[in-house]
Parts: structure tokens; sequence; C-alpha cells
């Protein structure tokens, strides 16, 4: 199962985990879900509500409600949350391992090295991406 993450959105998760830095910025995708894999179609940048945003991230829950509604309202569903890893690595940590929470890729941008990855949660198996940089 592939992670299909266009160049423009790949641009956007970026551009978003470049603005949140040195906070850890967090966000969902939305798409369509096959046997072969997900395509994502649209980006939706969530508040990092964390008590340490430098070292981790929580979604505002009311921010995730909106996007999973507009997800909806536009026929797409949950393909994929991210967030990134100011300082690396491109690996999840404890605490992603432990917080996950939905049966999708979870991806982490890693700002120092600029690496793009996406897991599945809590197992930590690697999924690719393709449609920008293929990592994993």
């Amino acid at each position: 199962m592939a992670l299909l993450l266009p160049p423009p959105l790949e641009a956007a998760l970026w551009a978003h985990a470049e603005r949140e830095a040195p906070r850890e910025c967090v966000g969902a995708l939305g798409g369509h879900a096959g046997p072969e894999g997900a395509e994502a179609v649209a980006l939706y940048p969530l508040s990092n509500i964390a008590p340490d945003p430098e070292r981790h991230y929580l979604a505002d829950p009311g921010h995730l409600l909106r996007a999973l509604r507009a997800m909806h309202a536009g026929g797409l569903t949950l393909v994929a949350l991210y967030h990134s890893h100011p300082h690396g690595p491109a690996r999840p940590s404890p605490t992603d391992l432990r917080l996950a929470a939905y049966p999708v890729p979870y991806v982490i941008a890693d700002l120092s090295t600029r690496t793009l990855v996406a897991y599945r949660l809590p197992g930590g198996e690697t999924v690719p991406i393709v449609g920008g940089r293929e990592e994993g």
C-alpha cells in the first residue's frame, strides 16, 4: 500500500512545516483510499496545541473535526496525518507511537534533512510515498 502525494501537496506540506518551525506542525490529508493505496487530493493544516510544541504535536480537536467534516462534504476521506520533526529524525518518536489513533499513514517531515517518510502506527511499518519524492 502506497500513499500518492502529488507535488503541489508535498510543497504545501513542506511550506506548513517551515512556517511553524521550530514548532512541530500537524495536519491532515484528505483523498481517496483503495486496495492499492491512497491518493491525497487536499491538505488541511491544523493547529498544534501541545504543551511543548517544539518537541510534540497535538492537533486541535475542533480543527481536526472541521477538517474531517470538510473532507466528508467533498466526498473525501482521511488518507493520512502529517507532522514535522524540525530537528529530525524522520522516524516516529515514542510519543508518536503511543498517541497514534487513526488507521492511516502518519507522514513525518524531517526539516533537518528534507526527508519525508510515512509509517503505519503504532506498528512502525514504512508506507511508500509516490508522486513527489519517494522515500522509505
